[in-house]
């Protein structure tokens, strides 16, 4: 079911945290379980609304995160009367350590990571009659989600490093590389992986509609796997990769959009989508960069998530002529992973190895868009140019477009429109932030 109501039941209300370092503090819910109720005993009634309380913190100023993410890729800039900053300091990369871009994001990541931490606890301590299976079940989920959002912040923090050991608020773990972190995150997916196989058939709770398809643990398990090849992918252990891809949700002949999503809805207190923008507005406004329309391919179909605006918005010296219109109302779901990007992934993972692979699956994304097969070269260089160039287009807005670049050293082919602009390869920690 969706999300109907946000339950702060675990640690603290966002607004008050999204500024704050790791060592989360603040006030409890006067409507559900207290935060020692949850770490302390996890009884069977309070454990859906902790559940629903993950799903719901990890939705939180996810709008940011992709938005910095996609100007950092050069997918679309963002023009708001409220804030410059975002075609400012975002689009030169003079990135500031104690302000919104660079808070926001990493409050609200480990505010959903203290969530999981709490309800793991609660869980290990539990005096209710769950089963093992229903034990192993949650916790399988709530390590995956975990994983999820350590891999959130990394791929913002980059080089600079990031903390994966965040369960006791006095004693913080030490920062830890881009590839440490990785590694950690890899092992804890392999654990989250070995409990939902030992799970049973069913949760001892609902998970809200973005999960329908993968609400059992054996379906919850090949999002795990997909969730973990794209971890390897970043570490560029490709045969891990089609391993965990034949677990997974991947399906060449499926539906590109099936997969896993945060939902949105205007009822109670819940929220909409904050990454939805009218077309034509002109106080806010998201806004296609050029390129994108530019290099598109004749008849790619995919060039529909832009919209030709009514008058160019321009800002500073930036321009945009397309609206951005990948969500086209305020309660449409936005994808944590599609199949699509699975397809993807496989391709890449073939590229030297199995290159006739490699390039059906090219030919899936390819067809699916309304374009023929591919009829190029079939090396490395060319394959990965191809791949690049489809995740480009098929996964618009969902921000991978950075992650990509900059794990292929190619940063330096992003387009900059003012001389001064640049990109960045990492979000700095925030200043507030112990090291």
């Amino acid at each position: 079911m969706k999300i109907l109501r946000k339950f702060y039941i675990i640690i603290l209300t966002l607004s008050i945290t999204i500024f704050t370092s790791c060592e989360l503090e603040g006030g409890e819910s006067l409507n559900g379980a207290s935060t020692t109720s949850i770490s302390s005993d996890l009884s069977r009634g309070e454990l859906p609304q902790a559940i629903s309380g993950v799903l719901s913190d990890m939705r939180s100023r996810l709008n940011t995160q992709v938005d910095v993410q996609s100007i950092f890729g050069r997918e679309y800039y963002y023009f708001t009367s409220s804030d410059p900053r975002f075609e400012g300091d975002v689009v030169t990369g003079n990135l500031d350590n104690n302000t919104f871009y660079t808070t926001s994001p990493w409050g609200s990541r480990y505010a959903a990571i203290k969530d999981i931490n709490l309800t793991l606890s609660g869980l290990n301590n539990t005096t209710s009659d769950f089963s093992a299976e229903e034990i192993a079940a949650t916790r399988g989920v709530l390590n995956t989600l975990k994983a999820h959002e350590l891999l959130m912040v990394a791929n913002n923090q980059y080089t600079n490093g990031i903390r994966v050991d965040v369960s006791d608020p006095d004693n913080l773990g030490p920062f830890v590389s881009y590839m440490e972190a990785l590694t950690e995150i890899n092992d804890l997916l392999g654990d989250a992986a070995t409990d939902l196989a030992n799970g049973g058939s069913s949760f001892p709770f609902n998970l809200s509609s973005g999960y329908t398809g993968f609400n059992t643990p054996a379906g919850f398990l090949e999002f795990n796997k997909g969730l973990n090849a794209r971890v390897e992918a970043y570490r560029g252990n490709y045969n891990n990769v089609v391993s965990l891809l034949n677990s997974s949700f991947m399906n060449l002949t499926g539906d590109l959009y099936n997969g896993v999503y945060h939902t949105f809805s205007l009822s109670g207190a819940d929220q909409s989508n904050p990454l939805f923008i009218a077309l034509n507005q002109e106080a806010n406004v998201r806004v296609a960069h050029s390129s994108f329309t530019d290099d598109a391919l004749p008849m790619d179909n995919r060039v529909n998530k832009v919209v030709l605006r009514d008058s160019p918005r321009e800002a500073t010296g930036l321009v945009g002529t397309h609206d951005v219109w990948i969500y086209q109302s305020n309660v449409d779901n936005v994808p944590i992973m599609r199949n699509e990007e699975l397809i993807l992934l496989f391709a890449e993972a073939n590229i030297t190895s199995n290159p006739d692979t490699s390039v059906s699956a090219i030919n899936v994304v390819r067809n699916a868009a309304g374009l023929g097969n591919y009829l190029g070269l079939i090396t490395p260089a060319a394959l990965e140019d191809e791949i690049l160039f489809q995740r480009r287009y098929s996964l618009f807005g969902e921000g991978h477009r950075w992650i990509d670049m900059r794990r292929f050293n190619r940063l330096n082919e992003l387009p900059n429109d003012r001389a001064g602009d640049s990109v960045p390869d990492a979000v700095p920690i925030p200043a507030n932030e112990n090291q």
